[in-house]
């Protein structure tokens, strides 16, 4: 199924995931690291009369974060439409929607604000540091806390958001990659909240 950017828009609401792929080296290096067939996920924030915006984190700070009013690198609340704008046409990503199946309510949107508030403008970690990030969230070399997440990777931003919405169980946030939100990896959410299956939008 293939939709047109103007509809994905429209029928988005927040905690709506975002996955792309991209072809680069970087792109590529990422979906290797991490063992995922896509290197970028972001979630979508959809509040009353505002625009959909999209919550995430990434390298590129070519757009304006509208949480701070600034341009930065890290963890980042953009436009959506102009976040999928920017991942297509200037990084080269092919993107999909994946619709949130459970009602999310006032305090469930109050509690990703409240991350967005906590953890906006969080560095992105290095090429090495993702990667030792990765693997520590699978084996963990030593029992250290990551509570910070002074250097957050797109997937941990996510996954913060969705435990403090109550779609997720408390665990490592180093744990997830891009490819946790591929319907491939089957991630089970709390509550019977699902993922519906990946949506192809188009220009």
């Amino acid at each position: 199924m293939a939709i047109t950017l103007d509809e994905a828009v429209d029928l988005t609401r927040t905690g709506d995931v975002w996955v792309f792929r991209g072809r680069s080296a970087a792109d590529r290096a990422i979906q290797a690291m991490t063992n995922s067939p896509v290197n970028h996920v972001g979630m979508a924030v959809v509040l009353d009369d505002l625009p959909p915006l999209m919550w995430h984190a990434e390298l590129g700070k070519s757009l304006k974060d509208m949480w701070s009013g600034t341009h930065h690198r890290g963890a980042q609340l953009h436009d959506l439409r102009d976040a999928v704008v920017t991942w297509h046409d200037k990084y080269g990503q092919r993107a999909w929607l994946r619709q949130l199946d459970h009602p999310v309510t006032r305090e469930m949107e109050d509690a990703a604000l409240q991350t967005i508030a906590r953890l906006d403008g969080t560095p992105f970690p290095t090429t090495a540091r993702l990667a030792s990030r990765w693997v520590r969230g699978r084996v963990p070399l030593r029992a250290k806390a990551d509570a910070t997440l002074e250097s957050a990777f797109c997937a941990e931003i996510v996954a913060v958001t969705y435990e403090a919405m109550g779609l997720l169980p408390k665990r490592r946030p180093n744990w997830y990659d891009p490819g946790r939100f591929w319907s491939g990896d089957d991630l089970e959410l709390l509550d019977g909240a699902k993922l519906g299956e990946e949506i192809a939008v188009t220009g």
